[in-house]
């Protein structure tokens, strides 16, 4: 249990650490993390930037990392899972985001040679992904079963009682970094969801109403998805944690 409760004191830790320099980065160490700081400068939602994680630990499932630029790659991930997800980025605005990430300080690019070089090689590296990808852009988002799971789960607690304890904010967070992790790819939307929100819950120390009286203290969750075993949610949320014991850490 002392290594569940860490988890949420690593990810406060986290957050005091300076933005990383991706210039001096080895290979792809920072990938994930260029993904989630350029998704967060062009207004994505969150559901859409963990999708072009997605997208990028899809492609490299596939292809080799020596053979690729990471963050041109990481770039076009955020553009074809803007597509996906019905929230356009604009290539001008990407490569002007992902430029600046790289080069801390820098303006906008001028419309000059530098610039069409970023753009076409995102362009060309977008194709490259989508057809690694068949061209299929359906990826399930654990958020949607999450959000559905947190507002059932709502109605089984006082109100204070919910309220008094951010369930909501911590379940979202693990959901939300999982997505630094290619593991990501071996479970079902569904069955990462109750995972996140199992480790919530005992990293806030709070107990499902009446979960005691059941059979099996899993049981809970049952009425979200029946096919998760207790072993197989210890396991992803193992693997939720070791996405903190990484270096370097997620933003």
């Amino acid at each position: 249990m002392k290594d569940v409760i860490d988890v949420m004191a690593l990810q406060n830790n986290r957050r005091e650490r300076r933005l990383p320099d991706y210039r001096s980065a080895a290979g792809h160490s920072l990938a994930t993390n260029f993904i989630f700081e350029c998704g967060i400068k062009l207004g994505l939602q969150p559901a859409t930037v963990a999708t072009a994680a997605i997208f990028y630990h899809k492609f490299f499932k596939e292809a080799d990392k020596n053979d690729y630029d990471c963050y041109v790659i990481c770039t076009a991930c955020l553009c074809a899972a803007g597509k996906s997800r019905d929230e356009p980025v604009r290539l001008r605005d990407a490569v002007n985001v992902a430029h600046n990430s790289i080069n801390r300080g820098a303006g906008p690019l001028e419309l000059g040679e530098e610039y069409w070089s970023w753009r076409g090689a995102v362009a060309q590296a977008e194709l490259l992904v989508l057809r690694l990808l068949g061209f299929n852009l359906d990826a399930p988002s654990p958020h949607r079963y999450l959000l559905h799971y947190l507002r059932s789960l709502q109605e089984w607690f006082p109100p204070n009682q919910w309220r008094a304890a951010p369930v909501a904010r911590a379940a979202m967070a693990f959901l939300q970094d999982f997505h630094h992790s290619p593991s990501i790819l071996e479970y079902r939307a569904p069955h990462i969801a109750v995972a996140s929100l199992t480790l919530a819950l005992h990293v806030l120390g709070v107990s499902v109403p009446l979960a005691a009286t059941l059979d099996d203290d899993a049981a809970w969750y049952s009425v979200f998805t029946k096919d998760l075993q207790k072993e197989k949610n210890w396991e992803i949320m193992e693997k939720i944690m070791q996405v903190y014991s990484r270096e370097p850490e997620p933003i």
